[in-house]
């Protein structure tokens, strides 16, 4: 298996991990008794969890190496989403999330941070791409749970079961990951809590301004649609559809787009498709601009963070410092979107929620030259093996 397809895997694998207990929350609410505000409380563990752990993941990869780490996070990752459905109270649940967040969070540092390496050795843009495959994943995982809960599978037995084979396949898709070279090994001791420098702030700025669309986009779409428009379910939920399956085949895209264009003018467009976007749903006079409108915010977003990580990992002291700088800033950007998307809704309008979004996109616009970048010069070439041995 190459170096490219086997980090493709991990990051499909934790897509379908987030994907999976997404759809079985209402599950969870049921089983517990949980009132709206318990639920909002306890959903905001996993991004706190994950604040917390990923400025300490780039010590761990250095400390024991990248492609072990990402292997031990990855089975620790999708392990813990079988515990969820076996908590026997709301306490115990908190700190499943808070610990689902975790391992979530110093997952995707160290796995971007993978990515950002291979992306150096094969001399291309391919971060883009693998962002793309954890969209497939969470999409493909989601619709299996979807199909789950309708067939009213019990939680335990599914999410346990589907933890169970993603743990096996990670195994094997992690032993084809690409082992560390001599810039590894001559590259500086992360800091133990790496806190962003003032090159990743900036970045981080675009980060945040492009996770918050994103986020208050996707969470927000459905409830949009139904209570703006007056769209049914279906339609409701089909304007979430439209935003991720343009999000996710952008992505897919993305590398492409990069090299031909180079990162800033990608985001720049995208940032203008995206408020454009914004705009429509914001004014739209009928349903189906906002479904187009809806459809311009994914495919204008889709791009805008795995440009954010690939060119921080380029330019931190390490990859995986570097992302773990702009992987909080932008984790913290998701943390508060929907909340704070939901105060505009309800203090000023829907509209004006969603005109706050192209606000955002266009501030993508304005900071993206933040993404321009040197990348440090492309090491030794080194063969790809058929499978490389964990």
């Amino acid at each position: 298996m190459s170096f490219h397809r086997s980090i493709a895997f991990v990051f499909a694998l934790h897509g379908a991990a987030a994907g999976s207990l997404a759809t079985r929350i209402p599950w969870l609410q049921e089983r517990l008794d949980l009132g709206a505000g318990v639920l909002g409380l306890i959903l905001l563990c996993p991004a706190v969890g994950a604040f917390i752990g990923m400025p300490t993941a780039g010590h761990l990869a250095h400390r024991f190496g990248g492609r072990t780490t990402t292997r031990v996070l990855l089975a620790f990752w999708c392990a813990v989403l079988a515990l969820p459905a076996l908590a026997p109270s709301v306490p115990v649940l908190f700190v499943i999330f808070l610990l689902y967040g975790v391992a979530a969070g110093m997952c995707d540092v160290v796995m971007n941070a993978e990515g950002v390496a291979l992306e150096r050795h094969l001399g291309k843009p391919i971060v883009s791409g693998l962002h793309g495959m954890w969209s497939v994943g969470s999409l493909v995982a989601g619709g299996a749970g979807v199909l789950a809960a309708h067939l009213e599978v019990d939680a335990r037995l599914h999410l346990g079961g589907l933890a169970l084979v993603l743990v096996v396949v990670g195994v094997f898709a992690g032993r084809g990951l690409m082992p560390a070279g001599p810039e590894a090994a001559a590259a500086p001791a992360p800091r133990r809590f790496a806190l962003p420098t003032k090159a990743i702030l900036a970045i981080g700025v675009v980060g945040f301004c492009g996770t918050f669309a994103e986020g208050a986009s996707s969470n927000w779409a459905a409830v949009y649609m139904t209570e703006v428009t007056g769209a049914g379910p279906g339609l409701a939920a089909a304007a979430y559809t439209v935003f991720m399956l343009f999000m996710a085949g952008t992505r897919l895209a993305g590398d492409t787009l990069v090299r031909r264009m180079g990162a800033v003018a990608v985001a720049r467009i995208g940032g203008a498709l995206a408020a454009l976007g914004g705009l429509l749903v914001a004014t739209g006079a009928s349903q189906a601009v906002c479904v187009a409108g809806f459809a311009l915010l994914g495919l204008g977003l889709a791009t805008v963070v795995p440009l954010v990580f690939a060119t921080a990992g380029h330019i931190g002291r390490t990859p995986g410092e570097g992302i773990a700088g702009v992987a909080t800033i932008t984790y913290l950007s998701g943390l508060t979107a929907p909340a704070v998307t939901g105060m505009v809704a309800d203090g000023v309008s829907y509209q004006a929620a969603f005109g706050l979004i192209a606000v955002m996109a266009l501030l993508v616009v304005v900071r993206a030259g933040a993404l321009r970048h040197r990348p440090s010069g492309r090491p030794a070439a080194v063969a790809e093996p058929v499978l490389a041995k964990g």
